[in-house]
């Protein structure tokens, strides 16, 4: 099915039902839709941040504190 045809589909499903059945499908969509522009948010950021060269200073830093440095390792159990 394309995506009108399940529109379709879908109108004519919700006017089968009742109306709180009807909000309750309408809240989901609501929220897939929140979902989506979160994410959408996310991977603009994430993008952004990666493109950008103000951290670039912490790949030429030099390293302060080796592994020799530590008092106590943590170990897996």
């Amino acid at each position: 099915m394309n995506k009108q045809a399940i529109i379709k589909d879908t109108i004519q499903t919700l006017n089968r039902l009742p109306a709180d059945k009807v909000n309750q499908v309408h809240d989901f969509a609501e929220y897939l839709l929140s979902k989506l522009d979160d994410s959408l948010i996310a991977e603009g950021v994430q993008k952004l941040s990666s493109a950008s060269k103000a951290l670039d200073y912490l790949y030429e830093e030099e390293d302060l504190y080796s592994v020799n440095d530590l008092k106590e390792r943590y170990k897996w159990s």
